[in-house]
């Protein structure tokens, strides 16, 4: 597990990465929109997760912006960081409507272990005996689209450029229940199998809360 000192350096080196592009092709390729503000600041707006964060510039600090007194868990900004730098070092590609498994993409195999820890167990041990709510919780949670795989499925937009699906099959007398989580081919060259892993997660676990409650 990594500590709080990973974390910060990770944060840094996401800074460090960003700190010299322009902020207007970052935007642009990333799918946000710039504010311009007073002086030399200016802030970027970026859809995740249903939430409006908003983003400095140049010091790339983060906030909601409906709630900006809470605070955003550091993983999130280390994985926005790295959304924004690999949309500007893409070109920001379009989404190809090619549904992939994460052992598809680069080092897939190699963090599918952690994959799986972190989001088909939860996606499964929370929805596998109710798929219907997955549907229910997911439209609430993230404006949900509903699709036509397995017994129950759903695209999440997690970012402009990934979208998401969560995919429920129902157990039965002979199966237990099971599941899978499924990305665009475009997601390959903007964020690594390890960032991938961690969205599913950050996906997940809000709908895996709601559910036990």
């Amino acid at each position: 597990m990594a500590r709080i000192d990973d974390y910060k350096q990770a944060l840094a080196l996401g800074k460090k990465e960003l700190s010299d592009k322009d902020p207007h092709l970052v935007a642009d390729y990333a799918g946000a929109d710039m504010r311009e503000g007073e002086k030399e600041n200016s802030c970027m707006c970026l859809d995740f997760l249903n939430e409006e964060i908003l983003i400095s510039w140049p010091d790339l600090e983060f906030s909601y912006n409906k709630t900006p007194e809470k605070e955003l868990p550091i993983q999130e900004k280390i994985l926005l960081l790295h959304y924004l730098f690999g949309a500007w070092a893409s070109r920001g590609p379009a989404v190809k409507g090619e549904w992939i498994s994460f052992q598809e993409v680069p080092d897939g195999k190699f963090y599918l272990d952690a994959f799986h820890r972190r989001a088909i167990g939860p996606l499964v041990l929370a929805f596998g005996e109710k798929p219907e709510l997955l549907e229910r919780l997911a439209k609430e949670s993230y404006r949900a689209v509903p699709t036509d795989q397995g017994d129950v499925s759903v695209v999440v937009q997690a970012l402009p450029l990934v979208p998401v699906e969560l995919i429920i099959w129902a157990g039965d007398d002979e199966f237990p229940p099971s599941g899978n989580i499924l990305f665009d081919r475009s997601i390959i060259g903007i964020i690594s199998a390890e960032d991938m892993a961690w969205l599913s997660g950050m996906i997940v676990y809000p709908l895996m809360g709601m559910a036990s409650r």
